[in-house]
């Protein structure tokens, strides 16, 4: 389960970033999640609540955003979300591969104080 990976070093930059602000405690972490990313947010929030005890984090409330796949067409300049694991445009029928969102795995925010 790499999602335990993941969340111990989504914790680490956190925990670093809460102290370069001079916080204490780590309320809220958000995640923004892309489907293609390889990550099940539901194994990341399992894995979030493991590695936050005993940390400023063990009450923070992990938010987890998931973006959509999101793809371009070159031949008409549509931006659409495929219906399945054929990209095709639904408005010229292209198939196409500019994949431009879906497989982010970023720390979006904290909320520290």
């Amino acid at each position: 389960m790499h999602e335990l990976s993941v969340m111990a070093n989504t914790l680490e930059i956190a925990l670093d970033q809460m102290r370069r602000q001079g916080a204490s405690r780590i309320h809220v972490i958000t995640l923004r999640i892309g489907e293609l990313s390889g990550v099940v947010p539901e194994a990341l929030t399992f894995a979030f609540e493991a590695v936050v005890i005993g940390t400023p984090a063990e009450k923070a409330r992990l938010v987890v955003e998931v973006v959509p796949v999101l793809c371009h067409c070159p031949r008409c300049g549509n931006e659409f979300h495929p219906a399945d694991v054929i990209y095709q445009c639904p408005t010229c029928a292209h198939i196409s591969a500019d994949v431009r969102g879906g497989c982010e795995l970023e720390l979006a925010s904290l909320e520290v104080s």
